[in-house]
């Protein structure tokens, strides 16, 4: 039995992208046995769980994140028993296992998908969305995918298109359909059998579709965000209001978490790319039935003032009443952080870490953010995401973010594989290596590694509640409050000191370790260049 069926709320999520975490066998890729090597490395970080990104069965035009077997493990990730192996060895160390689950679409080669583009009448023939073509040939309607072009391919056996939000090697299946639900829940129940201890949900809007097939509207101002689409995109210039995030979709994800609630102590946190993400982050974790978290792109984008981060925050406590919110700054699908936000130093990258895991919620951390990894600048040859080769040059992709982990700076690919790797190891990132950072007091990872122990202490940063309180241009300043502990958090985003007033009274200053600290005196509080001071409010 799970000893604290609720370990997700205000848990820390590290999520590990096997292609390019440690390759233990020598073929370039990274894969199961390789994230099981690192374990204790993952538990030395003090986090609470893995979120594996998927290591399924799948031809890899989307890197796995185009499925052909639900159950299945790709050969070049492993085994089951690799898996098996990985998830045992992660539960002796305390470790939760998360897992990626992408329902809204498959791999066109899976065999449900080769089934149902046969003809009009096989038993899978509405397992995937289907439509007849204009009376001039065209698509249904104007939807887009996500990576460009028409959101629709032709078929040409079927003499009808299909709907891919995504590649067009990823069809969406029909969540209109009955037994879709009831086999993806099955799927589901499967890993559940095996013993996982959740799911990462992605794009988990974008199940159900308009089944009138109505145009989605024209959008007023193109804006960067939703899905990490960015104005280069198309796709941004629509209004998303049928291809996704459809009212339906709530009964599912009610479906969904009954099945959860059989096994106890498991949790979901979903990915929201959606025009209008906070809310539909809090519609879709409302009233304990559906998701556990979820978390949107809002802080995956370049817009990082403290202006914009107060705003965020505060609409996504507003909207969301009774649900848990899931934060994110960096991860598989954006530049990472210390680039995207434009970190000069050590004690900036330090600062956004301390944001990140000080405000209300759970949180999620992307491989290598701990060790303050850079984005890798990529030539064009370089580049296998489809994402990236569609959009090139305004848009170089995916790849600079996925490039493999820097594990030993002495040893050939950074010591993550003897042969040559999938993408290639980023040259500074050697000088930021895990051994080196190891060796230095004051690193990054270290600073990670002593807050996040230190964080796991503090009830009111994993469950308290939060507010904000004016302060400067550039800063941010606000309090953690849960039962008698009362923290208040202060942030300097600038290059320069600055001096922020505070009208609460401070008894003891807790400054989080390996971050700038504060200067607290009554009644002000002065904090050096990329600045971060936490101490604690009240008599006590």
């Amino acid at each position: 039995m799970q000893k604290n069926p609720n370990w997700w709320r205000g848990a820390v999520i590290y999520q590990v992208y096997p292609r390019s975490y440690y390759d233990s066998n020598g073929d370039g890729i990274g894969d199961l046995p390789g994230v099981t090597a690192k374990l204790d490395y993952i538990a030395s970080l003090n986090v609470d769980a893995i979120w594996l990104s998927p290591f399924f069965t799948s031809p890899m035009k989307d890197f796995g994140y185009d499925v052909s077997d639900y159950r299945g493990v790709d050969p070049i990730f492993g085994t089951l028993e690799d898996f098996d192996t990985l998830l045992a060895e992660a539960h002796k160390r305390g470790l939760k296992i998360m897992i990626d689950q992408v329902l809204s679409h498959s791999s066109d080669q899976h065999h449900w998908f080769a089934e149902s583009r046969l003809n009009r009448t096989n038993p899978k023939a509405d397992w995937y969305v289907w439509a007849d073509p204009k009376a001039d040939g065209s698509p249904p309607n104007n939807w887009l995918s996500v990576f460009g072009g028409s959101a629709w391919a032709w078929d040409s056996r079927r003499k009808q298109y299909y709907l891919h939000n995504f590649l067009a090697s990823q069809p969406d299946l029909n969540f209109h359909n009955p037994e879709v639900v009831e086999q993806v829940l099955a799927d589901v129940r499967y890993w559940l059998d095996r013993g996982v201890d959740g799911f990462r949900l992605d794009a988990i809007n974008f199940c159900f579709h308009d089944q009138k097939l109505r145009d989605n509207p024209a959008r007023e101002e193109a804006k960067d965000g939703s899905m990490g689409v960015r104005k280069e995109n198309p796709y941004a210039y629509q209004s998303h209001v049928y291809d996704k995030t459809r009212p339906e979709n709530l009964n599912f994800l009610k479906r969904f978490r009954a099945l959860l609630e059989e096994y106890p102590g498991t949790t979901t946190v979903g990915e929201i790319g959606d025009d209008n993400s906070l809310q539909v982050m809090a519609d879709y974790t409302a009233g304990g039935d559906k998701l556990h978290m979820a978390y949107s792109f809002d802080l995956l984008t370049e817009q990082h003032s403290a202006e914009f981060i107060r705003k965020t925050v505060e609409s996504i406590e507003a909207k969301m009443t009774d649900g848990w919110p899931c934060w994110a700054i960096g991860n598989h699908d954006v530049e990472r952080v210390a680039s995207r936000w434009q970190a000069q130093s050590d004690a900036h990258i330090k600062l956004y870490m301390t944001l990140l895991l000080t405000l209300r919620g759970s949180v999620c951390i992307y491989q290598g953010e701990e060790l303050g990894l850079t984005e890798a600048e990529l030539t064009f040859k370089d580049l296998v995401d489809p994402y990236g080769i569609n959009f090139w040059p305004e848009f170089k992709g995916r790849d600079g973010c996925r490039t493999p982990m820097a594990w030993q700076p002495d040893l050939i690919n950074a010591g993550f594989s003897n042969n040559k790797p999938w993408l290639p190891v980023h040259h500074a990132h050697y000088n930021v290596a895990v051994d080196v950072q190891e060796a230095a007091e004051t690193s990054v990872l270290q600073a990670y590694r002593e807050f996040m122990a230190w964080r796991s202490r503090q009830p009111a940063l994993t469950q308290g509640d939060i507010e904000f309180h004016d302060s400067p241009a550039d800063t941010l300043l606000y309090s953690r409050t849960m039962g008698d502990q009362h923290l208040l958090i202060a942030l300097n985003m600038t290059a320069k000191p600055v001096t922020i007033p505070i009208s609460q009274k401070v008894s003891t200053v807790t400054d989080g370790p390996g971050v700038e600290s504060g200067e607290w005196q009554q009644g002000q509080v002065r904090l050096p260049a990329y600045g971060a001071g936490i101490a604690t409010v009240g008599d006590n």
